[in-house]
């Protein structure tokens, strides 16, 4: 049994804060779990020790779609140019391609890839529609593992088992979220049931005996590794990269929630939205309109909450001038500010 210290307590978050409903009272008593975060004083991996992988099924409803945005497509287009410089673009394996847009993106560019993901709903022959894992005896000289790690229960396992079904040889980029990044901003709306994991570039130094790449991406919030299979490892914990977690991680929620005087406006009805609007309610200072630009998502429900995603169109509406827009992603506030124009002021959460 391993030895923990304890960063973080939650309780009663939405098992999936992508996954919108149908109906307000579905998404008000959609399935709920508990956080709490510690650190591993053996192996120094931060996880939620409350997950419970045996009740998470990710099915057709599940949505984290990002690539409407300008913005995050550019990064798309980063991710794609750090891949063919340090792995190339031939026999390529994407794991948890989710809807195939980076897929659909790296074959664009040329590339020989397939991609496997239970969720997957297009029609590319090259995208299978289940679980990657060592039985499938395929090959690749490089692996692409975004944003899935941080889902998974065991992830040094894990990662164990994609390097055993590639015969312990080959290239993997790795792309999750910033846990340093979500203490140093404050990122109270970043911590989710779904992500087990919170991951720091150290942690992958000592999981990884060569990184051909270890830094950041989209704007810091995420860390991209490129490291060698065959060099894994087991990772220890080092005394001088402890995680560091704020004592004040969540003190400004109520703060700022206090000190507001108009209405609650929210732009971002993903992750981030769900978490907000969650944690905002509870503060006593509920959100009040939530607004995507996914029409997939519009007239939809968020988790918890049971908030409606609201168009532009339809969350603007009526809204005095210089109503602030709270931007969930800071990356995307330029792009919002100038599709509000200068009737509406926003403010990009965990801004500095």
């Amino acid at each position: 049994m391993s030895v923990e210290r304890e960063l973080y307590r939650q309780t009663a978050f939405p098992l999936f804060q992508n996954r919108l409903y149908e109906s307000r009272d579905a998404a008000r008593n959609c399935p709920k779990a508990d956080i709490r975060l510690v650190e591993d004083l053996s192996t120094g991996l931060v996880r939620n020790a409350a997950f419970d992988a045996a009740i998470m099924d990710y099915d057709s409803f599940y949505n984290n779609e990002q690539s409407l945005s300008a913005a995050f497509q550019d990064h798309l287009a980063r991710v794609a140019g750090l891949i063919e410089t340090t792995m190339g673009n031939q026999r390529l394996v994407e794991v948890g391609c989710g809807k195939g847009t980076f897929l659909e993106l790296m074959l664009a560019r040329g590339a020989d890839l397939v991609g496997y993901d239970p969720t997957y709903e297009g029609s590319n022959p090259r995208v299978r529609r289940e679980y990657f894992s060592e039985d499938l005896g395929i090959r690749g000289d490089g692996l692409i593992l975004r944003h899935v790690l941080e889902h998974i229960e065991d992830p040094v396992s894990f990662l164990f088992r994609l390097a055993a079904a590639n015969g312990n040889r080959g290239l993997i980029y790795i792309e999750v979220p910033c846990f340093d990044w979500i203490c140093r901003k404050r990122a109270w709306f970043d911590i989710f049931y779904e992500h087990v994991n919170y991951f720091r570039l150290g942690d992958f130094r000592r999981i990884f005996g060569r990184l051909l790449h270890a830094g950041h991406g989209f704007g810091g919030q995420y860390l991209q590794i490129v490291g060698d299979l065959s060099t894994l490892r087991r990772p220890e914990r080092d005394l001088a990269d402890a995680a560091d977690f704020p004592t004040d991680f969540i003190q400004h929620l109520a703060q700022e929630a206090g000190a507001e005087t108009g209405p609650c406006i929210v732009w971002g009805g993903g992750s981030k939205g769900v978490i907000f609007s969650l944690l905002r309610e509870r503060a006593g200072h509920p959100v009040d309109r939530v607004i995507d630009i996914n029409p997939a998502k519009q007239g939809k429900f968020l988790p918890a909450t049971g908030l409606e995603v609201l168009s532009p169109a339809a969350g603007l509406a009526g809204l005095a001038y210089g109503t602030v827009i709270n931007v969930m992603n800071p990356n995307y506030l330029a792009e919002i500010q100038s599709l509000v124009g200068p009737e509406f002021v926003c403010k990009g959460m965990s801004d500095d």
